[in-house]
């Protein structure tokens, strides 16, 4: 008798992985497919004051872009992960800085749940710069309003940015960052 566990493609994971989150973070959003840098992350998953970032790689997948894929994460998450089908799990550390956290689809139970191989780090290249690009234009100028700076209007997203991140402390700044993707409306476009 075959007792082989099934191949778990990308769309199997990322059910466990919305049960692991809701059970291992009080509040939290989602954002799935979200574009960081040249890559588009499997799950953005944003909780008070931390952008979680979480790269999935299925037992029918490769690491072929996954060198490109940590450059851009790292840019805009402060914590990654890379989520692995059992097939990955003895090789993923290999491949993810040593910050990164390694989550694993675990086949040995009656149903396959999501484990933790290694906890995250804080990222030390997140940028809140970066992080700020995540953010819509109303949603930025929003961030002005309630810093009690002007709303520039007629400037680039680039240079209400820059005020942002040098008027605004870091830690207020990351809290207002993330609360503003945790409430964003999507009936409003």
């Amino acid at each position: 008798m075959d007792t082989e566990r099934p191949i778990l493609f990308d769309g199997d994971i990322r059910i466990l992985l919305f049960d692991y989150l809701d059970e291992n973070y009080g509040k939290i959003r989602t954002f799935e497919e979200k574009t960081v840098g040249n890559s588009r992350s499997d799950v953005l998953a944003v909780i008070p004051e931390k952008i979680i970032g979480i790269e999935i790689k299925s037992d029918a997948d490769t690491y072929t872009r996954l060198k490109t894929q940590v450059s851009d994460y790292d840019k805009y998450c402060d914590l990654c992960y890379i989520l692995v089908g059992s097939s990955h799990l003895r090789h993923a550390a290999q491949h993810v800085p040593l910050y990164w956290g390694i989550l694993y689809a675990d086949q040995t139970e009656a149903e396959p749940i999501i484990r933790s191989a290694r906890e995250a780090l804080p990222n030390p290249k997140v940028s809140l710069k970066n992080q700020l690009k995540l953010l819509w234009r109303r949603e930025l100028r929003q961030l002005t309003v309630n810093n009690r700076l002007p709303k520039y209007d007629r400037k680039t997203r680039a240079f209400v940015t820059k005020m942002l991140v040098d008027r605004v402390s870091p830690d207020k700044l990351k809290a207002q960052i993330c609360d503003a993707l945790f409430e964003r409306d999507y009936t409003l476009i």
